[in-house]
C-alpha cells in the first residue's frame, strides 16, 4: 500500500477538521474526494503536504511505510509527494527553468542519482511541457507571474510531469478552468499515469472526472470518509447531490 492514513485527527486554530479518516491509496490507483464545502477536503490535502498551519492531535500516516508525519516538508517532496495547489502561487523574480532544475536535482540527489546536465534538463523541459501543451515563453518568466488561470494550472501539471511524483495530490486542479484548458490539464494528468504512481484528485465537479477516470470515488464530510464507490457514483453525486448520502450516515 503506497499511502495508508489510520484515524486522522487535525485542528487549524483550535478548531476540529478532519476527525478521525482512514483512506488508502494502492499504487496505480486513482482517488476522487468530493464533498460539501468546509467538509475538509483541501485540509487533508495540506496535512500530508506538511503545512504546519495544521495540527495533527491524533492518528498515523504511512507513506510507502514510512511515517509521513514525521517527515519535513522538503522530504516530503523529495520523496515524491507533489501537492497541485488550488490557488498556485507566483514567485516573482525566479525564472521557471531556475526553479525547475533546482527542484528535479533536490529530488534526483535525495534518489541517489546524479543531477542533469544542462542539455538534458532542457530537453525534459521541452518533452514534459509537450505533455500539457505549454508555451514554452512560459519558461523563461518567473513562476506563475503574469500567468492566466489556465496557464498556472497547465504550470501546476507541468511541474508535476518534471518531479515525477510517486503520489499526486491535486487540490481543486479544475477551478476556474475552461473546457479546454481542463480538458489539457486533465489529459496531461492521466498521460502521466503508471502503474507505480498514484493519484489523489480532490474536486466539487463531476466533469473533472470525464477525464481523469478515478478506481474510487470518496464522499468526505465534516472531517470523515463516509461513502466510497467505483467512478459511477460521481455521476450520482452530481445528479443528486450529497444529501441522500450524509442523511444515510446520520441515521
Amino acid at each position: 500500500m503506497l499511502l495508508e492514513v489510520k484515524n486522522l485527527h487535525c485542528m487549524v486554530d483550535g478548531k476540529p477538521i478532519l476527525k478521525g479518516l482512514d483512506f488508502k491509496v494502492g499504487r496505480g490507483e486513482v482517488h476522487a474526494i468530493m464533498g460539501p464545502n468546509g467538509s475538509g477536503k483541501s485540509t487533508f490535502a495540506s496535512v500530508l503536504a506538511g503545512n504546519p498551519k495544521y495540527e495533527v492531535t491524533e492518528g498515523e500516516v504511512l507513506y510507502d511505510g514510512v511515517n509521513l508525519l514525521d517527515m519535513s516538508i522538503e522530504d516530503r517532496a523529495r520523496a515524491g509527494l507533489f501537492l497541485g495547489f488550488q490557488y498556485p502561487v507566483e514567485i516573482p523574480g525566479v525564472s521557471m527553468a531556475n526553479f525547475m532544475r533546482m527542484a528535479v536535482n533536490a529530488r534526483r540527489e535525495y534518489l541517489g542519482e546524479e543531477p542533469l546536465s544542462a542539455a538534458d534538463f532542457l530537453r525534459l523541459m521541452r518533452d514534459k511541457g509537450a505533455v500539457v501543451e505549454l508555451d514554452t515563453k512560459l519558461t523563461n518568466r518567473a513562476v506563475n507571474e503574469g500567468f492566466s488561470g489556465g496557464e498556472k494550472k497547465k504550470n501546476e501539471i507541468f511541474q508535476m510531469a518534471m518531479l515525477d511524483p510517486t503520489l499526486a495530490i491535486l487540490d481543486e486542479t479544475d477551478s476556474g478552468l475552461d473546457i479546454d484548458a481542463l480538458r489539457i490539464v486533465a489529459n496531461g494528468v492521466t498521460k502521466l499515469k503508471r502503474p507505480d504512481n498514484a493519484t489523489i484528485v480532490i474536486t466539487h465537479y463531476q466533469r473533472l472526472l470525464d477525464y481523469i477516470v478515478p478506481d474510487f470515488v470518496h464522499v468526505l464530510y465534516q472531517g470523515r470518509i463516509i461513502h466510497t464507490g467505483g467512478k459511477e457514483l460521481a455521476l450520482v453525486l452530481e445528479e443528486e447531490g450529497y444529501d441522500r448520502i450524509i442523511n444515510e450516515y446520520n441515521k
